[in-house]
């Protein structure tokens, strides 16, 4: 009996031990709902390889690209809500989609559980290196004096060059022509080519050009200067500051997913945001890395919560649905 009763005793502890052990036990898996190489995939890769150093297992990217970036955002939201597979969502896949997508499957306010905020990167309002305005007055004046007859270029309806300069457009009350565009290489060509005027994407895509000589930024749509392009002044020094607007990149888990495991994904997330290696190599792409009172889970749940409304005043104005 007493030999019964140690063994009885012996298997409970191991069965004990074997629930309680710490999560998590082997990789994960972060999904980048994008094509490698991209702004978003590049920013996973190296909050992935901070984060792996905490949690003492690996994570793996795996891209999943398609629908701007609502088939990867579905691919996670279906999977187990175990932490083993979070998503690396930004403003297009967890804030525009919503209101975008005539058919989108998914609400990003609650079928996804808020990791935290990984990096931010400002958008920057760019132009052919020969046109007529070298700063954000003179360009305004550009639009207001030659209307439709500008043409403003983006890399597809729904991404960010297209919201951004939308939302810019909608300030100033301008009305240029879009020209949409396959990607961002064919844009940068056509407006070195002068075949387009302007654009607007996030600091990150702009700089080496910028920096190149074979386009000129005119702006930058945030409250202080870029590290990447000090010379460029922001929309609050040059006099519109309702136009402050950036490209965030934040960590996602299903919904349903554990609450200590989410919390666990955090930490780590934190850490490796304080990891110099980490934040020298976001900040040496004009990334921002989030300051410590930006980097919890309620503040990207509101952060999430302020863009879906946010940007679907935009996209209703503007009358734009992607069916």
């Amino acid at each position: 009996m007493r030999k019964l009763l140690g063994l009885a005793v012996f298997m409970a502890l191991a069965c004990g031990s074997a629930v309680a052990e710490p999560f998590p036990t082997r990789f994960v898996t972060m999904v980048v709902p994008f094509a490698p190489g991209g702004s978003t995939d590049v920013i996973a890769r190296i909050v992935a390889d901070g984060m792996s150093e905490d949690l003492g297992q690996r994570i793996i990217i795996e891209n999943v690209a398609g629908a701007g970036g609502t088939t990867g955002s579905i691919r996670v939201m279906r999977s187990g809500a175990d932490g083993y597979t979070i998503l690396a969502g930004h403003m297009g896949t967890h804030a525009s989609a919503y209101s975008l997508y005539s058919k989108v499957r998914y609400d990003p306010r609650s079928d996804f559980l808020p990791i935290g905020l990984a990096a931010s990167a400002p958008i920057v309002v760019f132009a052919r290196k020969d046109l007529a305005a070298d700063n954000l007055k003179d360009f305004i004046k550009y639009l207001k004096d030659n209307g439709e007859r500008v043409k403003v270029g983006h890399n597809g309806i729904g991404s960010n060059a297209h919201l951004t300069c939308l939302l810019l457009a909608s300030l100033l009350e301008a009305k240029p022509t879009e020209v949409a565009y396959r990607g961002n290489a064919p844009l940068m060509n056509d407006l070195m080519a002068g075949q387009i005027d302007y654009s607007c994407d996030q600091v990150l895509t702009v700089a080496p050009q910028v920096e190149g000589g074979t386009i000129k930024a005119i702006v930058t749509a945030a409250p202080s200067r870029s590290n990447v392009l000090p010379k460029v002044a922001t929309t609050v020094e040059a006099g519109l500051p309702a136009y402050q607007v950036d490209a965030w990149t934040a960590l996602f888990a299903p919904a349903g997913t554990p609450v200590e495991i989410a919390d666990r994904l955090n930490q780590a997330l934190v850490k490796a945001l304080d990891n110099p290696n980490v934040v020298k190599r976001l900040t040496d792409l004009g990334a921002i890395v989030p300051p410590r009172d930006q980097r919890s889970r309620s503040f990207l749940k509101s952060l999430v919560e302020t863009d879906v409304k946010r940007w679907a005043d935009v996209i209703t104005k503007a009358n734009v649905k992607i069916d």
